[in-house]
């Protein structure tokens, strides 16, 4: 029986990665929806970047791309380091791959290059990083930075009224345009939940394991999940983004 899986932001979090895929009984049948920032916090960035590619020739896996993916593909191609980056992870991550030989370094360029923006799959379910601002959906994007940066998606729905008919003119037309939405970016210990996050028509599956929380895996059909140990247990001796 195949599976359809999607996991939150990991940031550096390797051991959560490997708890999360072994508690969750994941099989080479099972897809895989990962929502990106896969790097930037604990000090396993470009272990996991090397997992991922390698786990992808072994079975179906769709890669979001989020905000810190998209930097530490801009430090790999570019050289860039700018600040905001370094002081929100980014140090972590060249540390990481401090020993990779240059062949290496254009394998995991090209990773990020390849990830997508979001995904919609046959159930006109939709899996992105962060969000998207246009009322006509992320395909009519302005700006493609919001993909990876807009909170106000996410935002509209914890505010919304529970009571609010999806008949309602007030109900928000950027959430009736899919069945389901699938996001990560803004940690749901922001509201107080350890756990994946639901509102609306939205599941938020970034459950703070950059900070003090744990890393997520969900069934998409079941909404059955499983989480790893919180992170500061995994990794004692270092800070993630605390």
């Amino acid at each position: 029986m195949s599976r359809t899986l999607v996991i939150g932001d990991i940031h550096g979090g390797f051991k959560a990665l490997q708890q999360v895929l072994e508690r969750a009984g994941v099989t080479e049948n099972d897809q895989l929806i990962f929502l990106g920032d896969y790097v930037d916090g604990w000090s396993e960035s470009s272990q996991i970047i090397q997992f991922l590619i390698e786990l992808s020739e072994k079975q179906k896996c769709i890669f979001i791309k989020g905000n810190h993916d998209a930097w530490c593909e801009d430090w790999l191609s570019l050289g860039q380091k700018p600040d905001v980056w370094l002081f929100n992870g980014g140090t972590s991550s060249i540390e990481s791959y401090a020993d990779y030989a240059l062949e290496e370094l254009d394998n995991h360029l090209e990773f990020f290059q390849k990830m997508r923006n979001y995904y919609i799959d046959d159930q006109n379910r939709l899996f992105i990083h962060a969000g998207y601002a246009s009322m006509h959906g992320p395909e009519k994007e302005v700006y493609s930075s919001n993909y990876r940066w807009d909170r106000t998606l996410w935002e509209t729905a914890v505010a919304m009224d529970k009571k609010l008919d999806k008949n309602s003119e007030l109900y928000p037309k950027r959430l009736l345009l899919y069945k389901e939405i699938f996001i990560g970016h803004t940690p749901t210990l922001d509201i107080g939940i350890k756990t994946p996050a639901h509102k609306a028509n939205i599941w938020n599956m970034d459950t703070g394991a950059a900070y003090t929380g744990s890393l997520s895996i969900m069934d998409i059909d079941s909404k059955q999940f499983w989480q790893s140990d919180p992170l500061p247990s995994l990794y004692p001796k270092e800070n993630g983004r605390n």
